[in-house]
């Protein structure tokens, strides 16, 4: 393997290193629920983004071809992380997980919590009124 290419695939390794690292001092540091999501769901996708460039580099130069194992895995987490991340603080919002004291506009928050979904429209007398059968 070439010099170029071992200092790429190191390099790559020691970012995604980095960034998995900081993302999970923030999710240890961090003193808010939602503060604390936000840390490894974004760092941690960087992190294993550059440990999977670094194994498909690698595969790539030790087989000749690309792997579809890594890409998939990447599409994966790409995928589901910030999907994951959304929905966890859903419902932690809706379950009224206590916000910091700093938090801004937490009169905001208050107004996401009390959104209701949408009701479902009767529309049956209004079918009947108009002399329509939909029934079949």
């Amino acid at each position: 393997m070439s010099f170029l290419m071992e200092l790429i695939i190191s390099l790559l390794l020691l970012s995604g290193g980095i960034f998995v690292l900081v993302g999970s001092i923030g999710l240890l540091r961090l003193q808010d629920f939602y503060v604390r999501l936000h840390a490894p769901t974004k760092a941690t996708t960087l992190g294993l983004g550059g440990v999977l460039g670094a194994s498909i580099l690698y595969m790539y130069h030790l087989q000749g071809y690309v792997s579809i194992n890594e890409l998939l895995i990447t599409l994966f987490l790409v995928i589901t992380a910030p999907v994951t991340a959304h929905i966890l603080a859903k419902v932690a919002m809706h379950h009224r997980v206590k916000l910091m004291e700093r938090t801004r506009n937490p009169e905001l928050v208050e107004t996401s919590r009390a959104q209701l979904p949408p009701t479902p429209i009767d529309n049956s007398s209004d079918d009947k009124k108009a002399g329509t059968n939909r029934e079949v």
